[in-house]
Order: structure tokens, then sequence, then C-alpha cells
């Protein structure tokens, strides 16, 4: 199961009223791939509202994914992938069940190597800003190097590239993709031209497709790739 995305923004707390113009935008302006966080008021509602909106070759996610219930529930309301903080077994086998690709949570060597056995396309490092950043990913990435590893957690311009030069295959971002001051103002256009700017400068950008990793059997077989979709 593949996660093509190079950039995953993350909305936590964004008013539903706003979000339809929010993801038009981000999507408008590059993003492949955009999580609102489970624990966002009526995120199954923003999520089945939207789902008919997603263009095609973009998608449509559920974040802060605790439960197998919380799983089921943002599957039922249309998310197309799944992001969760921790490590969960039974959610990731659940979400392979039903073909949803799942980006696990993962913070020490022995959860990276759980999530990644257990089955997620992606395994999420966080918070990996508060334990080094790109230094700490690096270090993971030594006896991982197969693992695809995608940072949480104080990526921001400054650091994008050395995130990814440490071996991150995919970022997850909040505010300093969309830009707090267009969130709290609601300003689509200037949340598009926040996230336009950010995608120019990943590294693994490319016209029409992200990164491709492709999750074999949880034997840590990787093929990466700007494939598209």
């Amino acid at each position: 199961m593949s996660f093509p995305a190079a950039v995953v923004g993350i909305l936590r707390g964004v008013d539903p009223g706003f979000f339809p113009a929010a993801m038009e935008a981000a999507f408008e302006a590059g993003l492949e791939a955009l999580e609102v966080t489970m624990n966002t008021d009526g995120a199954e509602e923003i999520i089945g509202r939207s789902r008919p909106s997603v263009p095609r070759g973009r998608l449509l996610g559920m974040g802060t994914v605790r439960s197998v219930d919380e799983a089921e529930r943002a599957v039922a309301a249309g998310a197309m992938f799944l992001v969760t903080p921790n490590t969960d077994r039974l959610v990731i086998e659940y979400a392979r069940s039903r073909d949803v690709p799942v980006i696990a949570g993962a913070l020490t060597p022995t959860e990276v190597q759980a999530a990644w056995s257990a089955g997620a396309s992606l395994v999420k490092v966080f918070p990996c800003g508060a334990l080094g950043g790109p230094r700490y990913l690096a270090a993971l990435k030594g006896p991982f190097d197969r693992v695809p590893l995608m940072p949480v957690g104080g990526v921001d311009l400054s650091n994008l590239e050395e995130y990814f030069r440490a071996g991150a295959s995919a970022v997850g971002v909040g505010a300093a993709l969309f830009g707090r001051d267009a969130l709290e103002a609601k300003d689509a256009v200037k949340l598009g031209r926040n996230v336009r700017h950010f995608i120019e400068h990943c590294p693994l950008r490319s016209a029409g497709g992200g990164h491709d990793i492709t999750h074999n059997k949880g034997e840590g077989n990787v093929q990466t790739g700007n494939q598209g979709y």
C-alpha cells in the first residue's frame, strides 16, 4: 500500500465553515494530502461534506486517530487515509483490512519497528522536534534505512531541506505550512500563497505527483520515487 505525498498538511481546530475554502486553496496550491484531526469539532462532518470535492490526485484524511472505534468512524465519514499519534496494531490492521493507507505514530526505535511490522504505509515520528529534529531522524534512519519516516512536530521552512537530507520520506506540517495569520483571519487566498511557497521549497515536490512509498508485508521493502498517482 502506498502513500504518494511528500507533504501532509495538518489542520487541528479548523473552523468547519472555513474548511472548504481552505481545502480548495491548499490543493490548488499544490498540497497533495490534507489531514483533519479527529479532535477537531465536527471533524467527521467536515470529512463527509468535503470528500466529494476532493480533486483527483489529492487526499483528504483523518488524523489523531487513537482507537479502532475512531478509525471506523473516520473511514465511515470518507477519510482517504488515517494518521495516528501512537503505535496501535489494531488500528493499523483495521486500516489495512479496508485498504486505507495509515500513517502510524512512533517515537522510539521499538515503536518504529512495531508500526512498520504491523503494516503502516508510513511511520510518523512524533514529536520529532522535541527530540532533536533532523538529527534524531537521521539517527533513526541508521538502523531503519528501509522504513519510510515522516517527521511531525517542529517542521518549517527553516529546517525542511535538512529533514529530507536526514532521510525523511515525507513531512507533516501544520501552521508553518498554512500560516497562522491566514488561519486566524480565515484568509484562503493568503493560505494558498503560503502553501505554494512551502511546496516550492520541498525537495521531493514534483509536477503532479508525490513521493511513492510501497509497503511489502512489513518486511521493510520500500520503493521510492516521484511516481505520481
